[in-house]
């Protein structure tokens, strides 16, 4: 298995959106932040069968590769977006090998299946009238994944542990990371700003909600 550092320097040349949406609050998931969390799922034997929900430029898909998983989907419901992964991983990637499916996150259209892990950074719901919108996409990873790494705002765990009791889950695994984003839109006034964030892993149980 590639090393933190080694999957982290790989993924430094997966290229930014050109032209983000703000409201689907486009942003690039920082390379470390993805490193880190695709070396968490190898160690912990979780790259078996990855989703990746909502993925943007394919930053965790990618990174889920290259720790070493043999089945990746990608799940974006912007075209856009895709290709731009699609783009990335033939630049990062020695061979093409993940599946990349146009569809809503928050409405999979995949069947749930054992041992499915769900890697996202769903948006954080900070822009006005977006506000939980990262309570979706955990809706979905507790509907079709045995494991979750998600990552959130700072200040997010007691709602995490609250939402994973209530939904059959545990938090396993919680760390805190930096989140350093460059000035894109128009309501941004510094040139560039790091957020703190918090990942977290959650097993979720065979009782499905309904």
């Amino acid at each position: 298995m590639p090393s933190r550092r080694t999957i982290a320097r790989r993924l430094e040349s997966v290229r930014d959106f050109s032209d983000p949406s703000v409201s689907l609050e486009q942003y690039l998931t920082p390379p470390e932040i993805a490193a880190h969390v695709c070396h968490l799922a190898a160690i912990q034997g979780d790259l078996e069968r990855v989703v990746d929900l909502g993925t943007g430029t394919g930053m965790l898909a990618i990174g889920a590769a290259l720790a070493g998983s043999t089945s990746v989907v990608g799940v974006d419901v912007d075209a856009d977006a895709l290709a731009l992964a699609r783009e990335n991983e033939r630049a990062v990637l020695e061979r093409p090998e993940i599946g990349w499916l146009r569809g809503d996150a928050t409405r999979l259209p995949l069947c749930p299946a054992d041992g499915i892990t769900v890697l996202s950074n769903p948006p954080f719901g900070a822009q006005r009238g977006n506000e939980g919108a990262d309570r979706a996409f955990l809706e979905t990873a507790a509907r079709v994944a045995t494991v979750s790494y998600t990552i959130h705002n700072e200040g997010s765990q007691a709602f995490l542990e609250s939402f994973a009791a209530d939904h059959g889950g545990e938090v396993t695994h919680a760390f805190r990371a930096a989140f350093p984003i460059e000035r894109r839109f128009e309501f941004h006034t510094d040139d560039s700003r790091t957020l703190a964030a918090e990942v977290f892993r959650i097993e979720w149980s065979g009782d499905r909600p309904t």
